[in-house]
């Protein structure tokens, strides 16, 4: 299984991300380990906003890029409005990715 995220980072700015196992990379994230990415590293990772999930890296690495053309403004329509996910990216492939519940206090920087 594949799972695709958006963290919210420091400067009000969101980061997208591809991973196996979500709880090994959000500690990398929110650790800044060596591992975490160039981004995080230098903007701070505050929250887990979205998560998603889908059954190949294919579909996932799609996804992904798809989220990182959109703007910011519909970015965070996406975060907070999982219906608009067929409006965005089509009934079809909307059918492909399952929103997951997140725990939210888990990922969440202060």
């Amino acid at each position: 299984m594949y799972y695709i995220y958006i963290i919210k980072c420091e400067g009000d700015l969101l980061y997208t991300g591809i991973t196996t196992d979500v709880e090994r990379r959000m500690d990398e994230h929110f650790g800044r380990t060596d591992k975490c990415a160039k981004f995080t590293r230098s903007h701070r990772a505050l929250s887990l906003e979205a998560l998603w999930s889908c059954p190949d890296r294919s579909l996932a690495s799609r996804l992904e890029y798809r989220i990182k053309q959109l703007t910011k403004p519909k970015k965070l329509r996406l975060i907070t409005d999982n219906s608009l996910f067929a409006e965005l990216f089509g009934s079809d492939e909307a059918g492909l990715y399952r929103r997951e519940d997140i725990q939210r206090s888990r990922y969440v920087r202060e």
